[in-house]
């Protein structure tokens, strides 16, 4: 799963720095960041935060959207309301058969970038939230599904956007070890030279094939985490810096 995430102003500046795009970084930083929730230390996906995104239609430069896909055939704000938590993660095995993601498996992927995760492990009843980023602290580029809803009532046009996930590698199986679960899940990340596949467009049954060949855990090796501070409930203290820093847990063996 990937519902709490860390994401700089930095990190949003990735794929332009990487072209030397500087007319784009300004641009960016004066016009669109002011139109998101951006920087956030943490941000929970339950809050459907403004974000960018950078998909197929866009791939240099982002567009702003909210956290939680709400697919093109939903009809009104009731109905967005009771399926926008649930579409905050789409299951990578399944997006090309699944209602809600099928169309944008197929139309409309994009890349979120991001400083690194949260995971919360679970230890003798209780639950420890772990901070889960690159060992370089290089931003992460995750695999996303975009849509844009039209609300008939108002008129007004909405961007947003799905997360994908994938099956946990040994570190994440070791994290997030919900028992709830069926297995341990992580964001499906993209490795530096394979994002722009993700963004190519589909023409055929292949195409779909070497999508889905993406949809792979990322190296263990590439990835380090620590405990933070309690992300939910009365010790929670809020989307500041200081969040994503390391907090020991006396009681807690891992």
């Amino acid at each position: 799963m990937c519902y709490d995430i860390k994401a700089s102003l930095e990190a949003q500046l990735t794929r332009a720095q990487r072209e030397q795009d500087y007319q784009a970084i300004e641009e960016i930083m004066e016009k669109l960041i002011p139109l998101t929730d951006l920087p956030v230390h943490h941000a929970s996906g339950f809050a459907h935060p403004e974000l960018l995104i950078y998909t197929d239609r866009s791939q240099n430069f982002p567009e702003v959207a909210t956290w939680g896909l709400v697919p093109h055939w939903v009809r009104d704000q009731e109905q967005l309301k009771k399926l926008w938590n649930r579409t905050l993660n789409a299951r990578g095995e399944t997006i090309f058969e699944k209602p809600s993601f099928r169309t944008a498996a197929k139309k409309n992927r994009c890349i979120i970038y991001v400083d690194g995760f949260y995971e919360h492990h679970h230890f003798e009843g209780k639950t420890y939230p772990f901070y889960v980023h690159h060992k370089s602290n290089k931003p992460l580029a995750l695999a996303g599904l975009w849509s844009e809803w039209t609300d008939d009532e108002s008129g007004g046009i909405m961007n947003t956007f799905t997360i994908v996930t994938t099956k946990g590698n040994p570190l994440l199986a070791k994290i997030h070890n919900n028992p709830k679960l069926k297995e341990p899940r992580m964001p499906l990340i993209l490795p530096t030279e394979l994002e722009d596949n993700w963004l190519l467009h589909l023409d055929d049954e292949l195409d779909q094939k070497a999508i889905e060949e993406l949809i792979q855990s990322y190296p263990e090796e590439e990835l380090t985490a620590h405990t933070v501070t309690r992300l939910r409930g009365k010790e929670y203290i809020g989307n500041v810096e200081e969040i994503s820093e390391p907090f020991e847990y006396e009681e807690l063996e891992f």
